[in-house]
């Protein structure tokens, strides 16, 4: 059986670990549920997270991720999504940053950030499972799904080829690339700006969704003193995609383990928080704290 009597340490040297690297790609904003799995293990995200080559980020049902590269660019991913981190290095100081990103399906948005597009001291792939686009200083939108993969460019300039084809240049606002499965690669056509703003939202982080940002508020699943309650609801919490701790307080027979998840920008976030862990897991009487 596990015991949680050195939580508080690692609480402590968690504490005191150092910040990540400037050029460290990161997690930025969870709407839960999302794992990330590396080497075959599977754990709930969290804001702050590092994402090393060979992470493979996935979401649940109404889930949203934003991931920041190294260079500053960020990554969105909406619901259902499989993502997953080829390459994301700088070669060294000031050298060019590379990145190779996967969307295995889902939808995404990257956009390049201000200074990486004065600088151009990148090389950032994106690859669909049979479409591949080479970033320019961009901002694009796309998604894979089991019969089309499509890029939509917003603003900037990709290169956009399908496997086995000829490399097309995207320069034009609204330009889009559709591939349909089992059928030939259409002329780039170009799509309405209020279809493309429709689209954008499965990759916005929606307001009071009970998005984890950093903040200082948190909600508070369980209180209790039985050590196997909190384990057992720590370890539900995990495996749904929610990234739970155990806080436990007090000594001896007093000692209480509060189950809590932190991050929350402000009330309404942890209260929409809140909602959803009773709906969507049955957890009754999840309170909000700071």
């Amino acid at each position: 059986m596990r015991h949680l009597a050195p939580l508080a340490a690692l609480i402590a040297l968690l504490a005191g670990a150092p910040a990540l690297a400037a050029d460290t790609t990161h997690v930025e904003t969870v709407t839960s549920p999302a794992w990330v799995v590396r080497n075959g293990v599977r754990g709930p995200m969290a804001p702050g997270q590092p994402l090393d080559t060979g992470a493979t980020v996935v979401t649940g049902p109404e889930a949203r991720v934003v991931l920041r590269l190294g260079d500053g660019s960020t990554v969105k991913l909406g619901e259902n999504a499989r993502f997953f981190v080829a390459e994301a290095s700088r070669q060294e100081a000031g050298g060019v940053f590379q990145a190779t990103l996967r969307v295995l399906t889902g939808a995404f948005r990257f956009t390049t950030a201000a200074v990486a597009k004065v600088t151009g001291k990148r090389d950032v792939t994106i690859r669909l499972p049979t479409v591949t686009a080479g970033i320019r200083g961009t901002d694009l939108w796309g998604k894979a799904t089991d019969d089309r993969e499509f890029i939509a460019l917003i603003e900037g300039r990709i290169g956009v080829k399908r496997d086995g084809g000829e490399e097309v240049v995207l320069d034009r606002p609204l330009s889009l690339f559709d591939a349909p499965r089992g059928a030939p690669t259409p002329p780039v056509g170009t799509l309405e700006a209020t279809l493309l703003a429709r689209y954008a939202q499965e990759t916005e982080v929606q307001k009071n969704s009970g998005a984890l940002t950093g903040g200082r508020w948190k909600v508070e699943v369980l209180a209790t003193a039985d050590e196997r309650e909190a384990l057992a609801a720590y370890d539900r919490l995990r495996e749904a995609g929610y990234p739970a701790i155990i806080d436990p307080r007090g000594r001896g027979a007093a000692v209480r383990y509060r189950v809590r998840i932190a991050g929350l920008e402000d009330s309404a976030e942890a209260g929409a928080l809140a909602l959803r862990l009773g709906k969507n897991l049955g957890f009754p009487g999840v309170s909000v704290t700071r």
